[in-house]
């Protein structure tokens, strides 16, 4: 896919406080490691920092959440998948036993499966993010993947009856990719490079990393990529999946995905969170114009409005992995997306 410069495109500014700010002071005042900004297809900002290059990958994080429920809607388009609201056990029927798996494919995209689970970012024994990444890579279940089964078998309580409200939570994305996989009957590298990474038109390599404990591709945070391929693929959403005359992901589905108005009123901007609504494995932002965004730890972020052609993507190295721990990040995150819209002719109401 052609990323063509725009050479005389308008200065980028935004507002931090009473001050005009320049994306040399926003480079400066983060840890971000790329920034690219795109408009219509043509490449408004490309920055590096700390060493980085054009040429090397960036690991998503969560970012990896929103491809993943891209390939289930594929998949989905090729009957692979009968339904959405088919159960996780009706493609890996292992996990059965588990309230994991009577839960349907489209409160797993939302992450609405109301399965008690904490995702608290500290890596201590009660966090939940923790055990499951224990279950997954820890070297003594190395190759046996019956231990994946038998601890989501433990899982048998929910706290809120699937589908009523989100809850954010990464274990739901890890099993999602487990039942897709098993629905296509490939691997979820096979599919991201033959039904994306291809057809989108990228220009290198990707990677997914590997769970030890089964060989399954990491899902819930692991696919790794250029700057340059993210804003591809940010292009490609905002072109509501459609690449020349190719619909690579179905238009209904994105915008299912994607669209506030299409969600129930629990996963809407203000309701999912006080800011942000949930779609399928993708934030909603709280605008009247159609905007969402892929989110990762630590500052991975692709910002995508269709209707202006606006698609910002940064990767950063931030100390802390969430608002949660420090604010400031995202902070400055959405001030800068602001920035951009308003210095490019988007919508920031």
């Amino acid at each position: 896919m052609p990323l063509p410069r725009w050479p005389d495109a308008p200065a980028i500014s935004y507002r931090w406080g009473l001050f005009s700010k320049t994306l040399d002071d926003f480079m400066a005042d983060t840890k971000t490691t790329g920034l690219m900004v795109i408009k219509d297809g043509r490449v408004v900002v490309e920055r590096y920092q700390y060493g980085r290059q054009p040429d090397m990958r960036f690991r998503s994080f969560s970012m990896a959440k929103t491809f993943t429920a891209m390939l289930v809607g594929i998949a989905h388009s090729k009957g692979l998948i009968r339904s959405l609201d088919d159960k996780a056990a009706d493609y890996w029927p292992e996990i059965a036993p588990s309230a994991y798996g009577q839960t349907t494919i489209r409160n797993l995209l939302r992450m609405s499966s109301g399965v008690p689970f904490r995702e608290l970012y500290t890596w201590t024994p009660d966090d939940d993010i923790w055990l499951w990444g224990r279950v997954l890579y820890s070297p003594e279940n190395r190759m046996r993947p019956e231990k994946i089964v038998e601890y989501l078998n433990t899982k048998t309580t929910r706290e809120a009856e699937q589908g009523r409200r989100f809850k954010y939570a990464t274990i739901e994305t890890e099993i999602l990719g487990r039942v897709l996989s098993r629905a296509a009957g490939m691997s979820i590298t096979q599919m991201t490079q033959e039904w994306l990474w291809k057809p989108m038109g990228a220009q290198a390599q990707a990677r997914w990393l590997l769970a030890s404990t089964d060989q399954g591709e990491g899902t819930g945070g692991s696919f790794n990529a250029t700057l340059r391929d993210y804003a591809r693929f940010g292009v490609l959403l905002a072109n509501d999946g459609l690449r020349g005359d190719v619909q690579i992901i179905p238009r209904d589905y994105l915008l299912d995905a994607t669209d506030a108005a299409r969600q129930p009123t629990a996963f809407r901007p203000r309701y999912a969170t006080p800011g942000m609504g949930y779609g399928y494995q993708t934030w909603i932002a709280p605008f009247k114009e159609r905007t969402f965004a892929l989110q990762g730890i630590h500052g991975q972020h692709i910002m995508v409005q269709p209707k202006s052609g606006i698609v910002m993507v940064q990767t950063s190295v931030n100390d802390q992995p969430s608002g949660r721990q420090d604010p400031r990040p995202y902070q400055l995150r959405d001030a800068l997306w602001l920035g951009v819209l308003k210095s490019l002719g988007g919508v920031t109401d």
